[in-house]
């Protein structure tokens, strides 16, 4: 079979699983009591099960198990399917700290050394961030005793950065799907098939998803969906693009994943002007302010996709990937036609 088999089987066979395990999760976890209760900061308006974060764990990791009984490791090289463990055994681990979030509630401190401790692991299995690019110098080779820290906080920033997206229905699952997607492009043509294997998995667990998760939802992922997903498409970042020996192939995953990076880059500073603790939550996210700025909770949402879709473009015309360039005019032409009705809806909204 084909390589290009196995990527479709994983992405399928995932999305087959979260739809139909979900509305047995749901069951229950309404059966358990483990809901989000609405109020505060939140949007919703009714208690919602939060443990959507199994179905897409269960999806991905099920897609992999058998891609892997069908052979499907055989066109790894045989340094490459170690890598494919690492992140999925860390991915569960993450999905465990978040999990534990969702049902017991843990301090914002545990919940980092714990994330902390799990991503050194990784680091020490082979998930490492090898090179950076230094701007006029170009690439630079990492000691260790650098690699790991940069690994490690690349590995819990993307996780956080994901859940702290995961504000609307349908956000964080649309912006980690639509990366996933991205990334499996990048991935399989910088020949890096297991990287390519994680992320047809994830996407299609992610998308999967969004059948139950988009507006209005009937779940949520929970803690622990976006703690897996955060960092499953960071390790994709470092086991498929970063280990790639080329500057444009080092820069590609921060490009790809540029929307919650910088959502939360913003967030923090703006906290820390404030005067406040980076850790606190409120309502200073890009869908906060796209809200207050009279969007609807939609099209807040679809300008979010767009916006994701179109720096995931601009990154496959750098990478000189083929039809890069058109991919990168078509989400050019998505983006700004989005932007132009998000525009015209808030003006609508502010002048009624």
């Amino acid at each position: 079979m084909s390589p290009q088999f196995y990527h479709l089987a994983a992405f399928i066979i995932s999305a087959v699983v979260v739809l139909v395990s979900t509305p047995i999760v749901k069951a229950i976890g309404l059966k358990c009591g483990q809901v989000d209760l609405p109020g505060g900061r939140k949007v919703h308006n009714q208690p919602m099960v939060r443990l959507g974060g199994v179905s897409i764990f269960l999806g991905a990791l099920i897609a992999l198990l058998t891609v892997w009984s069908l052979g499907g490791f055989g066109i790894l090289p045989q340094d490459k399917e170690y890598e494919i463990w690492g992140v999925t055994i860390g991915g569960l681990v993450f999905f465990l700290i978040g999990l534990a979030d969702d049902i017991f509630g843990l301090p914002a401190i545990s919940r980092l050394a714990m994330q902390s401790v799990a991503a050194s692991g990784a680091w020490y299995v082979g998930v490492q961030i090898e090179f950076l690019t230094v701007p006029f110098h170009g690439l630079v080779v990492l000691p260790p005793w650098i690699s790991l820290p940069v690994t490690v906080l690349w590995l819990v920033g993307m996780t956080n950065a994901i859940n702290w997206i995961d504000g609307l229905d349908g956000l964080a699952a649309g912006v980690s799907g639509i990366a996933a997607v991205v990334m499996l492009v990048a991935s399989l043509f910088m020949h890096q098939p297991a990287a390519a294997l994680i992320a047809a998995a994830l996407a299609g667990g992610a998308l999967g998803f969004l059948r139950y998760n988009f507006n209005p939802a009937q779940i949520f992922m929970g803690d622990g969906g976006a703690y897996y997903m955060g960092f499953t498409l960071a390790g994709i970042g470092v086991v498929g693009l970063v280990k790639s020996v080329t500057t444009v192939a080092v820069l590609l995953p921060y490009l790809i994943l540029a929307v919650p990076i910088l959502d939360m880059f913003a967030v923090i500073v703006d906290r820390l002007r404030s005067g406040n603790s980076p850790f606190i939550a409120d309502k200073r996210h890009l869908h906060h302010r796209l809200l207050e700025a009279g969007l609807s909770h939609r099209l807040t949402v679809l300008f979010i996709y767009s916006l994701t879709l179109w720096v995931g473009s601009l990154a496959l015309a750098f990478s000189n990937i083929p039809s890069g360039v058109a991919y990168a005019i078509a989400a050019t032409v998505l983006f700004a036609y989005i932007g132009w009705k998000a525009k015209r809806h808030a003006r609508s909204r502010s002048s009624s």
